[in-house]
C-alpha cells in the first residue's frame, strides 16, 4: 500500500512539475518576445525617421532640376523665336529679290526679241544692199571680194617686192660671199676617199666544187660557221663566189676572213672552222684597234682612253647610206677644224666633237637608244670634256645648240653627207627620185616646165608669166619646198628655184 501511495505521490509531483515547468517557460518566453518587439518598434521608427529625411532631400533637389531644366527650355525657345523670325525676314528678302530677278528676266527676254528683230531687219536691209550693189556693179559678191583682194594685191605689189629684195640683197651681200670662202676654203684642204658597202660580202671560190664542202654533210659546216659568226651564208646564188649576208660588218668581216683562210687551207670541218673563226675574231679585233690609232693619230689627239679608240675604230667595219663612219667621222673632223679656225672658235674642241660625233654608232646596233644619245653616254663615261660632248650632240638638231661649235659640227656633218658621191644611191632611186621632183613641181598650175638638176640637188622650175606674177612666183618656191619636204626623203637639201620670165617679141616690116 504504501508502495502505491509513493507511485501515486510520485505521479502526482511529475505532473504538477510539468505543468509549472510549461508556465515558467511560458512567463519566460512573453518576456523575450515584448523585448524583440521594443528593438523592431525602435528600427522602424528609425527607418521611417531616415526615409522620410531622405524623401525630402530627394524633393529638394527634384525642384532644382525642374527649375534649372525650366530654364533651359526658356532660354531655347527664346533662341527658336529668334531664329525663326530671322529666317523669315530671310525669305521675304529672298521674295522680293527673286520677284525682282524675275522682273528684270522678263525685260531681258523682251530686249532680246526686240534685237532678234533689229537683226533680222538689218539682214533683210544687208540682203537688200548687196543685191542693190551686185545688180549695180553686174559683179556676185564673191566676184567683188576676189577683184577687192587683187586690187590690193596689186597695189602693194611693188612695195612688198621691193622689201623683199631688199633684205635679200642684204643678206647676201653680207654673207654669201663669207660663206662661200669658208666652205671653199674648209673643202679645199680635205681630200679623203670614200668607201662604200652593202649589207653583203662576196668571198671568190676557185670552183664551183668547193661549195659542196662549204655546206658539209647535212649541212653542218655550214651551220656552223653561220652559228660561230651570226650571219646567213649564201652558197647557190652566185656562180664562182659565196655570199655573205648580215646587218653587222663587223661579222661579215670575221666570216669573210675565216671562210677565205678555210678555202685556201682546204680543210673545212667544225673543229677547224671553230678555230678560223677564233682567229678571225682577234684579227678583227686587232684592225679594229689598228684603224682607231690610226685615225687618233691623223687627228693628233691625245690623251684618249684605249677603250675609246677602239670603240672609234669599229667605226671602220659601220656604214651609213654606203659611207664608211669611221672616214666620215674624220672628214668631219677637218671639216670642223677648218671651218671652225675661219670663223673664229675653239678649232681643237671642233675637231675633237667631230671625230666622235657618230661615236655611239659603234655599238647602237646592241644598246637600245639613238646613236647621239649613246655617243654622250659614251663621251662621259670615259671622261672627255663637256664642251666637247656639247659641241656633238645637235649635229642632228636633237639638242638645241650651245656654243659655236656645235653649229660648226652640224654643218660639217651636213657637207660630208651631202656632197655628191658620198653615199650609195642606186641607180633606181636616183632616177625615182628625179622623176618625183619634177612630178611634185609639174603639179601646181601655171608651170611652164620643171628640170631636176645636179643630181637631183637643185629643182628649177620655169613658169608662165602670164598666169604667176612675181609675188606668187614667190609663194609658189615656197610652197612646192614644204610639199618636197613632206613627201620625199633625200639627204642634204635641195634648192627650189623658180623662174619667170617675160619675152616681148615685135617685127619690123
Amino acid at each position: 500500500m504504501s508502495q502505491l501511495t509513493l507511485l501515486f505521490i510520485g505521479v502526482v509531483s511529475l505532473f504538477l512539475g510539468s505543468i509549472f515547468g510549461y508556465y515558467a517557460r511560458q512567463s519566460i518566453a512573453r518576456r523575450k518576445s515584448g523585448t524583440l518587439e521594443e528593438k523592431l518598434q525602435k528600427k522602424i521608427s528609425r527607418a521611417k525617421a531616415d526615409a522620410q529625411s531622405i524623401l525630402v532631400e530627394a524633393k529638394e533637389k527634384a525642384s532644382q532640376i525642374l527649375e534649372k531644366r525650366k530654364q533651359e527650355i526658356n532660354q531655347r525657345q527664346s533662341g527658336l523665336l529668334k531664329t525663326e523670325q530671322l529666317l523669315l525676314k530671310r525669305e521675304n528678302s529672298l521674295d522680293s529679290k527673286f520677284q525682282l530677278l524675275e522682273q528684270k528676266e522678263k525685260e531681258f527676254q523682251e530686249k532680246v526679241q526686240k534685237l532678234k528683230q533689229i537683226k533680222e531687219n538689218l539682214e533683210g536691209l544687208k540682203v537688200k544692199t548687196l543685191e542693190k550693189l551686185e545688180n549695180i556693179s553686174h559683179l556676185s559678191k564673191e566676184e567683188a571680194k576676189k577683184e577687192l583682194l587683187e586690187n590690193l594685191e596689186r597695189e602693194y605689189q611693188k612695195e612688198v617686192l621691193e622689201k623683199m629684195r631688199k633684205l635679200e640683197d642684204q643678206a647676201k651681200e653680207k654673207f654669201e660671199r663669207r660663206t662661200r670662202e669658208i666652205i671653199a676654203s674648209a673643202i679645199q684642204k680635205l681630200a679623203i676617199s670614200q668607201v662604200q658597202e652593202l649589207t653583203t660580202t662576196t668571198v671568190s671560190l676557185p670552183s664551183d666544187e668547193i661549195k659542196g664542202r662549204i655546206i658539209g654533210k647535212e649541212g653542218r659546216n655550214i651551220r656552223t660557221l653561220e652559228k660561230l659568226t651570226g650571219v646567213e651564208i649564201i652558197v647557190d646564188d652566185t656562180p664562182g663566189a659565196v655570199v655573205i649576208s648580215g646587218f653587222d660588218p663587223v661579222r661579215r668581216q670575221i666570216a669573210k676572213t675565216a671562210l677565205e683562210r678555210l678555202i685556201f687551207d682546204g680543210r673545212i670541218q667544225p673543229v677547224r672552222i671553230e678555230a678560223e673563226v677564233l682567229k678571225a675574231e682577234t684579227e678583227i679585233a686587232d684592225k679594229i684597234k689598228e684603224a682607231g690609232e690610226e685615225a687618233v693619230y691623223e687627228t693628233g689627239l691625245i690623251g684618249l682612253h684605249p677603250k675609246l679608240i677602239q670603240l672609234l675604230g669599229r667605226l671602220n667595219f659601220r656604214t651609213s647610206y654606203g659611207q664608211n663612219v669611221l672616214l666620215h667621222s674624220l672628214e668631219v673632223s677637218y671639216l670642223a677644224e677648218a671651218l671652225t679656225s675661219e670663223i673664229g672658235g675653239n678649232a681643237q674642241i671642233a675637231k675633237k666633237a667631230g671625230l666622235f660625233h657618230d661615236i655611239g654608232k659603234a655599238i647602237d646596233q646592241q644598246v637600245q637608244g639613238s646613236h647621239v644619245d649613246i655617243g654622250m653616254k659614251i663621251l662621259e663615261k670615259f671622261g672627255v670634256e663637256k664642251e666637247v660632248i656639247d659641241a656633238m650632240k645637235s649635229h642632228h638638231e636633237e639638242y638645241p645648240y650651245e656654243t659655236l661649235e656645235s653649229v660648226i659640227v652640224q654643218v660639217a656633218d651636213q657637207i660630208s653627207g651631202a656632197r655628191p658621191g658620198a653615199r650609195k644611191d642606186t641607180v633606181e632611186n636616183y632616177l625615182k627620185r628625179l622623176a618625183d621632183l619634177e612630178n611634185i613641181a609639174s603639179s601646181f598650175p601655171g608651170i611652164n616646165k620643171a628640170w631636176a638638176l645636179q643630181a637631183g640637188r637643185e629643182l628649177r622650175i620655169f613658169v608662165k608669166p602670164e598666169e604667176i606674177d612675181d609675188l606668187t612666183s614667190k609663194k609658189l618656191a615656197k610652197t612646192i619646198a614644204k610639199k618636197i619636204e613632206e613627201e620625199l626623203k633625200y639627204p642634204g637639201e635641195i634648192k627650189v628655184t623658180v623662174v619667170r620670165e617675160n619675152r616681148i617679141v615685135e617685127y619690123a616690116r
